[in-house]
């Protein structure tokens, strides 16, 4: 039995010893961001049955002989996601891991802590590349096609995440002018215009000037246009188109033969609306005029921001936006399998089966959740659970050594006994 006490409270002793050290490290990474802290499961090392004389006893009719640190199990709840000031600092509401390029194999993290490093590549804290899918549409420094999505490639696709520091949005050329007002009924000259881009990165003026036909041919309103496609500053004119619009009698456009214009070698093609939709010839309504045009004038890079797809997009002078890549979020099947690399990173183990994409019914690949930016994860250890934790593996460590030295003392005990 003294031998028994021994084992039993040597193996406490060890058990409590893990237990101690896995809180103390939840502890020491309270304020780390993306970390997943662990909890201790024990067993009993061996059982010893007691014999009974009654058939259904109401207590467990065993004794443990000795326990051991079964397992440390990851707890996988979400930590609180915090306020950030940069854009580049994200966090995953729900499930998954941002991936990034390790020395030998990738890793996974929950840490969205990103920054671009000087060669404009997307990297952790500690120089770690971000892994995701490049748009591939930025050629010899400009932008090749405009996207809305990059679409997510597969496992093995992903690669390291890098966007040049200096990059142009191209040209864009105005295609369609539509114009919205109302003319009214008085034989009075009435004008509207709109900024138009040819393929020069030139921003003209698309004018046109109303004047009443002669003669009106009742109950309608007939109305001649004279179009012109000109520099801002009127000094070169490319086009000028003359044509008729009629309105019915309640203002409505019924016709129009103004259809296109020439804007320095580019064709605009010019809508003036229908029925009531776009330029009316009515009583009662305020004179206006308005317009919408399409085209871009070229742009400079003013930087890239990551929106809640994941998406990394580049904003540029004009206005202009396209995607340029996007954010791999992977999943497991047994996230807790995953085994601790180090601090908030991780690696897939047996345990925790390969990394998988979610796919929708065409067999695409997407994240499953979104990605929150201006925001940041924090861990997910509760320090008030942790700490009345470590109170008791140290209460429970100081017990087994108590039981050790009993044991002790009542073998020197025996052996005095026995001389």
């Amino acid at each position: 039995m003294m031998t028994q006490a021994f084992y039993t409270g040597i193996s406490g002793l060890k058990s409590n010893q893990s237990a101690i050290n896995v809180v103390s490290n939840n502890i020491a990474n309270v304020n780390t961001v993306g970390f997943r802290g662990y909890t201790s499961e024990f067993s009993s090392l061996f059982e010893q049955q007691l014999n009974t004389t009654s058939q259904t006893s109401p207590t467990d009719n065993t004794v443990g002989l000795g326990t051991t640190l079964s397992a440390s199990s990851m707890d996988t709840k979400v930590g609180d996601i915090t306020l950030s000031s940069k854009n580049t600092d994200l966090a995953i509401a729900g499930n998954g891991w941002f991936g990034i390029k390790g020395e030998s194999e990738p890793l996974y993290t929950r840490a969205g802590n990103f920054n671009f490093d000087k060669e404009g590549s997307l990297v952790t804290p500690d120089g770690h590349y971000v892994l995701g899918t490049m748009g591939n549409n930025i050629k010899n420094g400009a932008v090749s096609k405009v996207l809305d999505t990059v679409k997510l490639g597969g496992i093995t696709a992903q690669t390291k995440l890098s966007f040049p520091s200096a990059l142009q949005y191209p040209v864009v050329p105005t295609t369609k002018s539509q114009f919205f007002g109302n003319l009214g009924r008085d034989n009075v000259l009435r004008t509207m215009s709109t900024n138009a881009i040819d393929s020069k990165n030139n921003k003209n003026q698309i004018k046109l000037s109303f004047t009443q036909s002669k003669p009106q041919v009742l109950p309608g309103t007939q109305w001649d246009i004279l179009a012109t496609a000109q520099s801002l500053d009127g000094a070169t004119t490319y086009d000028t188109k003359t044509a008729k619009v009629e309105f019915n009698s309640k203002g409505a456009l019924i016709s129009s033969t103004l259809k296109s214009i020439n804007n320095n070698g580019q064709i605009v093609q010019l809508d003036l609306g229908n029925g009531f939709n776009g330029i009316t010839s009515t009583t009662g309504v305020p004179i206006s005029a308005s317009s919408k045009s399409d085209g871009n004038i070229r742009g400079e890079l003013k930087g890239y921001n990551i929106n809640a797809n994941a998406e990394v997009i580049a904003t540029f002078t004009n206005g202009g936006q396209t995607s340029v890549g996007k954010i791999a979020v992977y999943h497991f099947r047994n996230e807790q399998g995953l085994e601790r690399t180090s601090g908030s990173a991780f690696k897939q183990s047996s345990n925790s089966g390969d990394p998988m994409f979610f796919q929708d019914k065409n067999g695409e690949n997407y994240n499953g959740t979104k990605v929150l930016n201006h925001k940041l994860e924090g861990s997910n250890v509760a320090i008030s659970a942790a700490l009345t934790d470590l109170i008791i593996f140290q209460r429970s460590y100081d017990a087994n050594s108590k039981s050790v030295s009993t044991a002790n003392e009542m073998m020197k005990k025996a052996l005095q006994m026995g001389v």
